[in-house]
């Protein structure tokens, strides 16, 4: 009987984590310590059975998966929460392997009970900075607006990010569910966007399929998309998404868990690798699906039975796609061949 092939370990491969939502970051247990603190009560699929049965497959789906992201939400009470959110996002990205950071957040989501847009965005910035010299892992913050709100409120945001480009503010983003709302009217915010020097970085793909993929491109400009796997339903689109270096944040275990793909194995990584596409693997909400970042790479290791090499290059795409100071990128992609050019365990 063949020896079983050594593998290098993914929590030693260095990797940038492009694909995070703020909240959805939370240790589940600060969620309950901090319920805990301030009395609030917690639906049973965020305690005893957690993490939770999620689907998207339906508005009622996503409903349910959006009611349990805002009860998570509202246990960040004070300055010092968000603070340790932050801190302990970086910390388990550390962990991890994961040596860049760039974590996505709508800001009018927490302005009512801190002091507004603007002041909430300090604090993240503030936050972030803290974290990465606490842990040494760059964080840096993607605003992103909800699909779900006005598109002129997408405009403030678009506008908010704008004065922070350059300091600590990296892209601005599109999220919730793309099933709402017209992607189309929410041109004029990354208008704004990019004329800061900001990466586009809309969510599309997802739930919608690859037309929704086509308006990202045309209508908002997308640099990145966040998920993006439905660009696979169009193959003269999937040439063009390759052709273009567009990355796709590809989050397998949401994408299970929300049922945009019945199972791991059906996550279509392998068809967008040999198409050429930029691939960043990412944990979306680890909170909802009880999955961080290493554990993406090692899901689709074991559903498609991908080599060191591969994965070695999914960690390069990933950095590649960052938006980082070219030194520090340089030197990272050093540090990917330094791991793949190490023997294995015990091999």
């Amino acid at each position: 009987m063949p020896s079983p092939v050594a593998r290098r370990p993914l929590e030693t491969l260095p990797k940038a984590h492009l694909h995070l939502h703020f909240t959805g970051s939370m240790r589940h247990g600060t969620l309950l310590e901090l319920a805990a603190r301030d009395g609030i009560h917690l639906p049973e699929s965020l305690v005893a059975d957690w993490p939770p049965r999620l689907s998207a497959a339906d508005e009622k789906g996503w409903f349910r998966f959006q009611r349990l992201y805002d009860v998570a939400r509202s246990v960040l009470r004070t300055p010092d929460d968000v603070r340790r959110l932050l801190r302990e996002a970086a910390e388990d990205d550390a962990v991890d392997g994961g040596r860049w950071l760039e974590i996505q957040v709508d800001p009018s989501g927490y302005a009512a009970r801190f002091d507004g847009i603007t002041a909430f965005t300090e604090l993240v910035l503030d936050a972030a900075a803290e974290a990465t010299h606490l842990t040494g892992v760059p964080v840096a913050v993607v605003v992103a607006a909800n699909r779900t709100r006005h598109p002129m409120d997408a405009r403030t945001l678009a506008r908010l990010a704008g004065q922070y480009a350059g300091r600590g503010v990296v892209g601005f983003g599109l999220s919730n569910d793309e099933r709402r709302g017209t992607t189309a009217d929410f041109a004029p915010a990354f208008r704004i966007a990019e004329r800061a020097g900001l990466a586009l970085v809309p969510h599309g793909g997802e739930l919608l399929g690859a037309a929704s993929v086509r308006t990202c491109l045309d209508v908002l400009h997308a640099d990145r998309l966040g998920h993006g796997v439905r660009v696979v339903e169009d193959p003269a689109l999937l040439a063009r998404v390759a052709e273009a270096g567009v990355a796709l944040e590809v989050c397998p275990t949401s994408n299970v868990s929300l049922g945009v793909h019945p199972d791991l194995s059906s996550v279509p990584l392998p068809e967008l690798l040999e198409a050429g596409v930029a691939v960043a693997l990412g944990a979306d909400d680890p909170l909802l699906f009880g999955s961080r970042l290493a554990a993406q790479y090692a899901t689709m290791r074991a559903a498609h039975d991908l080599d060191d090499a591969t994965l070695a290059e999914l960690g390069r795409m990933s950095l590649r796609a960052a938006r980082m100071p070219e030194t520090l990128r340089s030197v990272l992609l050093g540090e990917v061949d330094a791991w793949l050019a190490a023997p294995p365990p015990d091999a």
